[in-house]
């Protein structure tokens, strides 16, 4: 369905159905409780066009998006409204015990300030920075989140909500939530997370899609220097090893002990340590070395990036994660690496930005894999 809501004509279109059927159906929808009318769109010129929306008497849904160093819990309208969001920082490597018990008390505290029952729940959406075997709901060797390995999120989640629960990759589910926003206006384009890890979230044909097993997009572990670093996952070289949130802020320490950044030395000796949002800062402010950490991982994930918009040609490729705070030079030199590596006809009409979702993209992404799993479910025979 959609966020904003969608004219009668435009449902129409979509179900491949012609206008009186269409009328029909929207009017039994309407009568059931289904669907409601939010109002008149816009003027274009003409009578206006009428705007209908999953109907919020329904119930809410719930959504969660689980970083490696964060936790985003939301509950929404079934047409995607945000009603009550809260988001903390949460280490993974803590376990599914500590860190699940912590996002069900939010979801209860949550659903409590929106005037909501459990029972009210209609569907519940999480996202999980790691490979998902989605038809079971369980994470499958995730490097960044060993514990996990062959949890049941699902069945524990299901102790405390009777609705279904469906879990995808992180990165997936931004892919999910631009496509919703975006209304299946594009058709394919490629969504990237750069944080603690490096995922890729791939729209093709209007869906998103996960490969054979569900760990389609991994490029964090794509080799960009084979004389590069070891990584987590045993190799050596992989982008994520190299251009991360820990690489940048390994990478600034080192230039920091150095003398190479008066300005991230003196971070450093205030707080023990730095992080890529303290290089981020300092680049911002002018900072030489900063500048040069986050120009160099810009340009090893733009050619990271190269391999992928040569090998899928997508019309646009959104930044999600942390690194977005970085600001510009980041993603100029993300663009420039993809631009100088691609060929001329994959980057002819390429489009390269942050996600506009911003921050929002996981929970809006959480809540529309809930809600289009459970009507798929609820369709079947």
């Amino acid at each position: 369905m959609w966020s904003t809501g969608l004219p009668r004509e435009a449902l129409a279109t979509r179900a491949e159905l012609s206008r009186t059927r269409a009328n029909a159906a929207v009017a039994a929808l309407v009568e059931q409780g289904l669907l409601e009318e939010a109002g008149p769109q816009a003027s274009t010129g003409g009578r206006r066009a009428e705007t209908l929306r999953l109907a919020r008497s329904l119930g809410v849904v719930l959504a969660v998006d689980l970083g490696a160093t964060g936790l985003d819990v939301a509950v929404l309208t079934p047409d995607l409204r945000i009603l009550e969001r809260h988001t903390e920082a949460m280490d993974v490597r803590r376990g599914p015990g500590l860190v699940l018990s912590r996002v069900r008390a939010l979801l209860r505290e949550l659903l409590a300030r929106c005037g909501a029952t459990p029972r009210q729940v209609l569907a519940i959406g999480l996202g999980v920075p790691g490979p998902v075997d989605f038809e079971h709901a369980q994470l499958v060797a995730p490097p960044l989140m060993p514990e996990w390995d062959g949890f049941s999120i699902r069945d524990d989640l299901r102790a405390d909500y009777a609705a279904p629960v469906f879990v995808d990759n992180d990165v997936n589910l931004m892919a999910l939530g631009e496509l919703w926003r975006l209304q299946r206006g594009l058709k394919n384009f490629v969504v990237i997370k750069v944080g603690t890890g490096i995922g890729c979230g791939i729209v093709c044909q209007g869906q998103v899609y996960r490969g054979v097993n569900g760990s389609a997009g991994d490029v964090g572990h794509i080799c960009v220097d084979p004389q590069g670093p070891r990584c987590h996952c045993g190799n050596l070289g992989c982008v994520e090893a190299m251009a991360a949130g820990p690489a940048i802020a390994r990478i600034a320490t080192e230039a920091a002990l150095e003398g190479k950044s008066p300005m991230l030395a003196q971070v450093l000796a205030e707080r023990g340590s730095i992080t890529p949002a303290d290089v981020a800062q300092a680049s911002r402010a002018g900072d030489a070395a900063s500048n040069d950490i986050v120009q160099k991982a810009g340009a090893l994930i733009g050619q990271m990036l190269a391999s992928v918009v040569n090998f899928f040609n997508p019309s646009h490729v959104f930044i999600g994660g942390g690194v977005t705070r970085t600001g510009p030079l980041f993603l100029a030199s993300v663009r420039q690496s993809i631009y100088h590596r691609s060929l001329a006809l994959s980057t002819r009409h390429l489009e390269i930005q942050y996600t506009p979702l911003g921050d929002e993209a996981g929970v809006v992404g959480a809540g529309a894999l809930a809600l289009q799993q459970a009507m798929l479910a609820g369709a079947r025979p």
